[in-house]
């Protein structure tokens, strides 16, 4: 008698759920499980290792990989063949945000829904801002930064700081950055729809059309008055467009596109 599977852990549904080639034939279809879907997720979109992989999903390693090669086959059928490729089913549960501590990156779970982040196993409220900065002035265009400085905060105190490098090529790689060094809030000026977006589907508060040091940003929002102008955050981000604001929705300064645009 085979060994029942072990139920997969999973962050949370997939936002989108079938994909179909552009052709009038019809060519069958393709389902992606659920749990196929969050180790595609993980690996080849986080970047996680296999081990990092497992342990988040609370599966052995070589399931991963079998899981892993079995999504990728499926995903090259799609693609090759021209099939609609449904995500549906498969053996999981999602994950209700009581296991930080056990995953190997930022919990998507508790950073929607609660601000800072509560970490259960000490009870310590935890919290990472990032603010694109210029001269300690807050950047006025998400986008375009530079650079970020990342505020370490526990227990509504200050902790540290650091500032890292983002180069200002479009919001899809400041995602990128952000989720690396686990920011679950970000203060910024000017900023598109799609860095809207991609900030809210990766559970990370937003405070935008923000002006000032960075410093007293951070110090207001610890105080509990900071509050977002997305009136003046819009405008600014068509100012540094000239008035084009699709341009950042598809991170167009790093010369290609990370958004779902089509073109």
């Amino acid at each position: 008698m085979p060994k029942p599977s072990r139920c997969r852990r999973v962050c949370a549904e997939p936002l989108y759920k079938v994909f179909n080639a552009e052709t009038k034939e019809l060519s069958g279809s393709v389902t992606l499980t659920v749990d196929e879907f969050e180790v595609i997720r993980l690996v080849d979109f986080e970047k996680r290792t296999h081990e990092q992989c497992a342990q988040q999903m609370q599966i052995s390693r070589t399931t991963v990989t079998e899981i892993y090669e079995n999504a990728r086959f499926k995903i090259a059928n799609a693609i090759v063949n021209g099939k609609t490729l449904y995500i549906s089913g498969g053996h999981y549960k999602v994950c209700d945000g009581t296991s930080l501590n056990e995953c190997s990156g930022r919990c998507c779970k508790w950073g929607r829904n609660s601000n800072p982040i509560q970490h259960p196993s000490n009870g310590e409220n935890i919290m990472k801002i990032a603010i694109p900065v210029k001269s300690e002035n807050i950047y006025q265009h998400f986008g375009m930064a530079s650079e970020f400085k990342i505020y370490h905060v526990e227990n509504n105190q200050l902790m540290g700081t650091e500032t890292v490098n983002a180069n200002g090529r479009g919001h899809g790689v400041m995602l990128d950055l952000l989720v690396t060094h686990n920011v679950n809030c970000v203060i910024c000026g000017g900023i598109g729809d799609g860095a809207i977006r991609a900030l809210e589907q990766n559970g990370i508060q937003l405070f935008a059309g923000i002006t000032g040091a960075a410093d007293d940003a951070v110090s207001a929002l610890l105080a509990g008055t900071l509050q977002s102008d997305m009136q003046a955050a819009c405008s600014k981000h068509q100012h540094a467009h000239h008035g084009q604001c699709s341009h950042d929705e598809c991170g167009h300064h790093d010369g290609g596109c990370h958004c779902d645009c089509k073109h």
